[in-house]
């Protein structure tokens, strides 16, 4: 386990042309890296499985950014029609705005950025580092439907980790698949008897460490 560390925290507001986006944002006073947390089906940046892999990277002395795709009226609208949640281009789009946005911001600017995609968040995640490969540094998926990111996969440049649950066996094909088209430095690990959410014992701590190491590894400033 990681040293526990206190790390300040804050709330940020994104005013897109398209609605409002909000984050939590933490960042240890040495940290190289931000992790971007792109959020899987039905999911929020108040999950307390997501908080806790946040944490996790946090006692690591990464940075993490909490952020809801969705602005708030759709996700109201989702959680009745799931309409949005599969909307992939919208989540790609969503987040190469907030890529865009950290680069331009002065006191975030210098974090060397990764992407943590869960679920559908995955393809959106592998899309944003195939559009921005000089500003993302490198993408976990966790349980992820990185065959929805298409044929972006052959232009993802950072180095890509994929994470499934052994148990997990209609994602674990259509990761198999996706790692072969992924053209960079690339890994697909297999949680042993993890399912799809990683709802075991032990398994989404199994998660955080393998895509802590991960980041801790290519988030770094050159």
């Amino acid at each position: 386990m990681s040293d526990i560390r206190k790390v300040p925290q804050r709330s940020l507001r994104l005013d897109l042309k398209d609605g409002v986006l909000h984050g939590e944002l933490a960042v240890p006073e040495d940290a190289e890296g931000l992790v971007v947390f792109a959020h899987g089906s039905g999911s929020s940046r108040f999950s307390p499985r997501n908080q806790q892999v946040a944490r996790f990277f946090n006692d690591l002395g990464l940075g993490t950014l909490l952020l809801d795709l969705l602005t708030e009226d759709e996700q109201d609208i989702d959680e009745a029609t799931r309409e949005f949640r599969f909307d992939i281009p919208l989540l790609a789009r969503r987040l190469v705005t907030v890529v865009d946005w950290l680069h331009g911001d002065e006191r975030l600017q210098e974090l060397v950025v990764g992407l943590f995609g869960a679920s559908t968040g995955a393809a959106a995640a592998l899309i944003c580092a195939a559009q921005r490969h000089e500003l993302v540094a490198a993408v976990v998926s966790r349980g992820g439907r990185t065959d929805l990111a298409g044929d972006a996969l052959e232009h993802v440049r950072a180095p890509s980790l994929l994470i499934v649950g052994g148990e997990d066996g209609v994602v674990l094909a259509l990761n198999r698949e996706s790692l072969m088209r992924l053209a960079g430095i690339k890994r697909l690990e297999v949680v042993p008897g993890a399912t799809h959410l990683f709802e075991e014992p032990g398994k989404l701590l199994k998660v955080a460490e393998l895509a802590g190491e991960w980041f801790l590894r290519y988030l770094r400033r050159i």
